[in-house]
C-alpha cells in the first residue's frame, strides 16, 4: 500500500515537473515571426479575455498556460488597458509582464506658449487616443475636472505649454491635470524668487502679467524689457495699452485688424481703457514669460514700439516713441513681420 502511495506521489510530482517544464519553455520561446503588432487591451478586458485575443492573433499558441501563469504569479488582476507593441523576439513571459507594468505604446502632444486655454483643450481632444469628457467652452467643468484651487475663477492661463505623453484612453481632464499641476509649479518657484519692489498683490496678478508679455513678444531676450515697461507704467498709474488684451477681450468679434474704434470700446480686457492689469491671463505662459515678469528690466522705458522684424524698439519719453512710430509703423513695407525670422535661442543672440 505504501509503495502505490509513493509511486502515485511521484508520478504526481513528474507530471508537475514535466507541465511547469513546458509551461517555463512555452512563457519563455519567442512569439512567431511576422506577428508584429500593436495590440489593444481595453478597460475591463480580463485575463481570459485577453489570452482570446492574443490566439485569435496568432500571439499565443497556449493561451491556458498564459492564464493560468498569469493567475498563479498574481499578475492576471494587473494587467493594464493600453496599446502593446508586439514584436520579434517578445516572449508570452515579457508580453504579460509589459501589461502589468503598463509599458504601453507613448504618444506625445504640445501646448504651444500663447495659446488660450480653449485651444490647449481641443488640441487635446483631437490627439489619436483620447477620450475626449470636457466642452472646452465650459469653464467651471474644467476648473472642477483639474482640481483647481478655490482662488483661480477662469482656466485661462493655467496650463504650462509643453509636451505630454499618454496612452491610448487617457482622458482629456488628465491631460489638463499635468498641465495645471506644472504650471502652479512654475508659477510658485516664479513668485519666490521674484525682484523686490513689483506692484504684485499674488501671484496670479504674476501669471497675468507673463501672459501679455508672451503675446507681446516671440523674443526671448526682449521679454524683460518689455515686462519692465509694463511694470513701470502700473507703478506710474499709467494705462498699459496693450494691443494683446483688446485682441483677447474682442473675443470671436476680432478679425485680424485692430481699428480706432476697437481701442475705444470698454470691456474688462481693454488696457487702452482699463487701468491696472486685466482681470485674467490671456494666454498660456512659458518659462521664460513668468521669469521677465519676476524679474523685470527697469531703465525707465514706458513705450515700445514693433521694427517690423520681429523686435522692438524702446523709449523713455512720448516724444522719442512718437518718433518710432512714425519711423517703424508708418512708414511699413512689404516685409513687415509681427515675428523674427531666428527660432529658438537663436533669438536670444
Amino acid at each position: 500500500m505504501r509503495y502505490r502511495i509513493f509511486l502515485l506521489l511521484a508520478i504526481v510530482v513528474v507530471a508537475v515537473l514535466i507541465v511547469a517544464d513546458i509551461a517555463d519553455r512555452e512563457m519563455m520561446s519567442p512569439i512567431p515571426e511576422g506577428h508584429d503588432t500593436v495590440f489593444e487591451v481595453l478597460y475591463g478586458d480580463s485575463v481570459y479575455a485577453v489570452a482570446a485575443k492574443l490566439n485569435k492573433e496568432g500571439i499565443l499558441p497556449y493561451p491556458k498556460i498564459w492564464i493560468w501563469y498569469a493567475r498563479l504569479s498574481g499578475k492576471a488582476e494587473k494587467i493594464k488597458a493600453g496599446e502593446y507593441q508586439i514584436s520579434a523576439g517578445k516572449t508570452a513571459m515579457s508580453i504579460l509582464d509589459d501589461m502589468v507594468k503598463g509599458n504601453a505604446v507613448k504618444y506625445t502632444l504640445r501646448f504651444v506658449e500663447g495659446w488660450t486655454a480653449a485651444q490647449a483643450v481641443r488640441e487635446i481632444q483631437q490627439a489619436k487616443g483620447i477620450v475626449s469628457t470636457l466642452n472646452p467652452e465650459d469653464n467651471d467643468i474644467i476648473l472642477k475636472s483639474i482640481n483647481a484651487d478655490q482662488y483661480y475663477h477662469n482656466v485661462e492661463g493655467l496650463f504650462y505649454p509643453d509636451t505630454y505623453q499618454y496612452t491610448r484612453g487617457t482622458k482629456d481632464r488628465d491631460i489638463l491635470q499635468m498641465a495645471y499641476q506644472r504650471l502652479i509649479k512654475e508659477l510658485d518657484e516664479a513668485w519666490h524668487s521674484r525682484d523686490e519692489d513689483l506692484p504684485y498683490k499674488n501671484p496670479y496678478e504674476v501669471l497675468i502679467m507673463a501672459s501679455i508679455v508672451e503675446k507681446e513678444s516671440g523674443v526671448k531676450k526682449e521679454r524683460r524689457r518689455i515686462a519692465g515697461v509694463f511694470v513701470e507704467r502700473l507703478k506710474r498709474g499709467m494705462r498699459l495699452q496693450t494691443d494683446p488684451t483688446v485682441i483677447y477681450g474682442m473675443g470671436k468679434d476680432y478679425k485680424g485688424n485692430i481699428r480706432r474704434k476697437d481701442l475705444r470700446q470698454p470691456t474688462p480686457y481693454n488696457t487702452y481703457v482699463i487701468y491696472g492689469l486685466p482681470p485674467t491671463p490671456i494666454s498660456l505662459v512659458s518659462k521664460a514669460a513668468l521669469y521677465a515678469a519676476v524679474h523685470p528690466v527697469l531703465d525707465g522705458s514706458l513705450f515700445f514700439v514693433a521694427k517690423g522684424n520681429g523686435y522692438h524698439v524702446f523709449s523713455k519719453t512720448l516724444e522719442e516713441h512718437n518718433a518710432a512710430v512714425r519711423q517703424y509703423q508708418l512708414r511699413r513695407n512689404h516685409g513687415y513681420r509681427s515675428y523674427p525670422t531666428c527660432k529658438g535661442d537663436a533669438c536670444n543672440e
